[in-house]
């Protein structure tokens, strides 16, 4: 599969020169001390230099890193809804984004534990720029978004994208995560882009676009971070868009957002998975609308889904609670837990400017009006 050469991960028969290319970087020396502190004769290394599949790269080495950041920077991981998934079966995984790097991760391990099939990832190209970071993502399974595309390149880009995507659920048996929005929600505002599932469709050439999702099956998952490691690094953007300003990204803002996600202070942290939305997307289907309308209901649909599946931590009550100067959720948090959020608050944000303060709490917000907004669909 030539056409994909510029964006897929590694073959397995690519692995363990990849390894090889890389054993001796400082990052990765600093990576697998972090991940086996008490690895004193670096065993880590002979073992990677034998190592010649993505999947015991993944399982060897980035799945105990994935649990000693849980360890030191987490409440702990829990967990729903991936006992109704099967094993040996590929999912399109289509969720929320809040972390570059750990989304993923995360939802891999789940799936890990559960004895399910592991995803290839999306990542856009900016963030693996550096040749270690590109050959550490292909070596965790991700394959690359070209970001920044315009007229012509971005459709052939798109349609690669998606013949990989394509390719990969239904002829190598192989889960994909794509996240429901290009990049992060940085207000916390979960919102599916029709630009994303109408890209999935691109391959499936002189059809109906939408009958493309009868042959995969599309799981919308919900991440919810007690404490977003990168909220005040998300702040710049907010505040610049509240402002009518352009937004202009640091040089190095992206890797920083990278280290800050994996290191940062996230206390507990929800995954949930909604189970295959097959049978919704064959009613938006058969109805009599126009297919614009159909990707309308379609990312509704997953909007609600993601939003019914988060879980709401006591921070997001108390972001919406300070916000709206009310006590309506005053029962979902103690004060301990108030006095925690408040100081987090005041070290990190100008609570005197109100567009600042405005913003931060509403990035913690929102995920209580959304879950709200269901609730008043579902009252009789």
């Amino acid at each position: 599969m030539h056409t994909f050469d510029t964006i897929r991960p590694f073959y397995d028969s690519e692995v363990n020169k990849a390894i090889h290319s890389i054993i001796d970087d400082p990052m990765l020396q600093a990576m697998m001390m972090f991940t086996f502190p008490d690895d004193r004769n670096q065993d880590w290394k002979r073992q990677m230099l034998h190592t010649h599949s993505l999947r015991d790269f993944q399982i060897n080495f980035i799945y105990p890193g994935l649990k000693k950041v849980l360890e030191k920077s987490s409440d702990g991981l829990s967990y729903s809804g991936f006992e109704n998934l099967e094993p040996n079966t590929a999912y399109l995984f289509i969720s929320n984004h809040r972390d570059i790097i750990l989304d993923t991760s995360l939802l891999n391990g789940c799936l890990y534990e559960n004895g399910l099939v592991l995803t290839t990832s999306a990542i856009g190209d900016n963030l693996v720029k550096k040749p270690f970071l590109n050959t550490l993502s292909k070596l965790n399974r991700n394959f690359t978004i070209e970001r920044g595309a315009q007229g012509r390149r971005l459709l052939e880009s798109s349609i690669q994208v998606s013949s990989y995507i394509r390719n990969s659920l239904i002829h190598e048996n192989r889960s994909v995560w794509t996240a429901q929005r290009e990049g992060r929600s940085k207000d916390g505002n979960d919102l599916t882009q029709k630009g994303v599932l109408k890209m999935l469709t691109l391959s499936h050439l002189g059809k109906n676009p939408f009958d493309a999702f009868k042959e995969i099956k599309v799981v919308p998952v919900s991440i919810s971070y007690e404490y977003d490691p990168t909220d005040i690094l998300k702040l710049p953007e907010l505040l610049a868009k509240a402002r009518d300003e352009k937004y202009i990204k640091s040089e190095n803002e992206d890797f920083l957002n990278l280290l800050r996600g994996i290191m940062g202070t996230k206390k507990h942290i929800h995954i949930h998975v909604s189970g295959v939305i097959n049978d919704e997307i064959e009613e938006i289907n058969q109805k009599e609308i126009n297919l614009s309308e159909k990707f309308a209901e379609l990312s509704l649909l997953i909007d609600h889904k993601i939003w019914k599946g988060y879980k709401l931590w006591p921070s997001k009550y108390i972001a919406f609670d300070l916000l709206n100067e009310t006590d309506r959720y005053s029962d979902r948090y103690n004060a301990e837990e108030k006095e925690a959020f408040l100081q987090r608050f005041k070290e990190k944000v100008q609570t005197e400017d109100p567009v600042t303060r405005e913003n931060f709490l509403a990035m913690y917000a929102n995920p209580v009006k959304n879950k709200e907004s269901i609730q008043m669909i579902n009252q009789p």
